[in-house]
């Protein structure tokens, strides 16, 4: 047989040319965001950031606060979606031990015949006329069934992991909100002390102001000593220079405590705080403490999950080892007029082995045994540091409330010299100096009265973190506010029934 040489496929190079040059023109360039949509995203942020959240109804409470940071905390909020994320994620893990079940359909055209002849590999003439087999349109479909062995056990192990990590997310998300109730319980009570001082540094320093500028008119009539006069001046501006820099610190209060609300800035809103200085009562022994935050801490039982991931994944990667198993069942269909048999099924089975891998296994068991070591050595490290930090929360929080004693002693000391200041002052047995002096000092022993009482609320919180309580039941009968409140109070009552020393549940 004499082989014709075959002409170049002119039009068909044409098209790819085409089609190519159609490609390099489809390349993607960046695109920035034009300043119109920029201020819309801008917008639309803002208006979503405090959408579909309840109206603060009136002076709201620590319970309340506390519910409000539970439901509107954006922080909270990142936690709970990922979480969610988790779990879709298990649900997708889960699908992965199912068999491969597959859909095919397709459609094939031809522009000429699909033929061809044979040739004696003797003599090398043709041996048979060109002929085909194929029409030059087909249609087909397939539907094909397989299952793995090996991938069965392998997703296996890897579903049993991803419910760890579920597991883990959700110790996440409590340590997340254990340490947000503690922020929102020191920002309530800082909020509070400056919702009752902020009405008391105005009127002492108007008094400052009248009398520095009264000062300065005597000096300029020179009706005492320059001196004397140039003295008394720099008291009553370092006592306004005191009175500012605490007007500044309580503006800043209330704007903290609605960020962990997440109030629109710039909110306006009162507060309730209880009538009192409550003191948290502990009796609650160390021995206990430790026992209890062994058992509850998040990243303790954080550790554990990782640790269980750990083993897992030498199992996985044990199971690897294996020899594969696949169980192949098919049903088949294609129009082809020349097919005897257009439709069909078939049924396989094929054993695959990676002899290789088995030179491997020492060095896998090896590598899965040291991450399973180093995991315990953290977890034992962890409980360690665990361990510590009750200690330590124990003893601030009695740092603390020793504290707060000292400056109520020193507050009711203040208000009494007050008292007396300003009767000998109205006797005009002392300048005006000494009662701004005196109105000044006890205000500022009152505003360390409020900041010791919330550092010991914060510490009392962060005992309570320390020992992983819950600061929210586990049952909410609804995601509303006051059953959210509700639930925060009941977790609270618990807190206190621990700390009188009765057994854990």
């Amino acid at each position: 047989m004499q082989n014709t040489p075959l002409r170049p496929p002119t039009r068909t190079l044409l098209s790819i040319l085409v089609m190519a040059a159609l490609a390099g023109g489809c390349a993607v360039a960046p695109q920035p965001l034009s300043p119109d949509e920029q201020r819309a995203q801008a917008s639309a942020n803002r208006q979503a950031l405090t959408a579909q959240q309840e109206p603060i109804q009136g002076p709201v409470t620590l319970d309340e606060a506390m519910a409000r940071a539970v439901k509107y905390n954006l922080d909270h909020r990142v936690k709970l979606l990922q979480e969610a994320l988790s779990e879709r994620d298990l649900d997708l893990s889960n699908f992965d031990l199912l068999p491969k079940l597959t859909l095919q359909a397709g459609y094939t055209a031809r522009n000429n015949v699909n033929a061809s002849s044979s040739e004696n590999v003797a003599n090398g003439t043709q041996s048979l006329v060109p002929s085909t087999s194929e029409d030059k349109h087909q249609r087909s479909a397939d539907l094909g069934f397989a299952w793995n062995v090996l991938d069965f056990g392998v997703s296996y192990y890897g579903a049993k992991q991803q419910a760890d990590r579920v597991l883990i997310a959700q110790e996440e998300r409590r340590k997340v909100l254990q340490l947000l109730m503690q922020q929102t319980r020191q920002a309530y009570w800082q909020a509070a002390g400056a919702q009752v001082l902020e009405d008391k540094v105005e009127p002492i320093l108007k008094q400052a102001q009248q009398a520095l500028d009264d000062s300065r008119k005597i000096e300029k009539e020179n009706l005492k000593a320059p001196i004397e006069s140039l003295n008394y001046q720099r008291q009553l501006l370092d006592i306004v220079r005191q009175l500012e820099s605490v007007r500044d610190e309580l503006a800043q209060a209330k704007p903290r405590l609605a960020s962990i609300m997440n109030l629109e800035p710039g909110q306006r809103y009162s507060l309730a705080p209880p009538s009192g200085f409550a003191i948290p009562k502990v009796v609650m022994p160390v021995e206990r403490m430790e026992e209890t935050a062994l058992v509850q801490r998040p990243e303790l039982v954080q550790a554990a999950y990782t640790e269980r991931i750990g083993v897992l994944e030498t199992r996985k990667a044990l199971a690897k080892l294996l020899p594969g198993v696949e169980i192949d069942l098919g049903g088949h269909y294609n129009s082809n007029s020349f097919l005897v048999n257009k439709e069909w099924a078939d049924a396989g089975l094929r054993v695959s082995w990676n002899l290789f891998n088995l030179l491997n296994t020492k060095q896998i068991k090896r590598d899965a045994d040291a991450q399973i070591a180093v995991a315990r050595t953290q977890r034992l490290a962890l409980s360690m540091a665990v361990l510590t930090q009750v200690h330590v929360a124990w003893r601030d929080f009695q740092g603390k409330q020793r504290q707060f004693e000292l400056n109520q002693q020193l507050y009711s000391v203040e208000q009494r010299i007050l008292e007396h200041t300003r009767n000998a002052a109205r006797a005009d047995a002392q300048g005006q100096l000494e009662e701004i002096r005196a109105g000044a000092s006890t205000m500022m022993s009152e505003l360390r009265l409020y900041q010791s009482y919330g550092a010991m609320q914060s510490a009392w919180g962060q005992l309570v973190v320390t020992l992983g309580l819950d600061p929210i039941g586990s049952k909410i009968d609804s995601n509303a506010l006051a059953d959210i409140e509700k639930s925060i109070d009941q977790a609270e009552q618990h807190w206190l029934v621990l700390a009188d020393g009765a057994p854990m549940q």
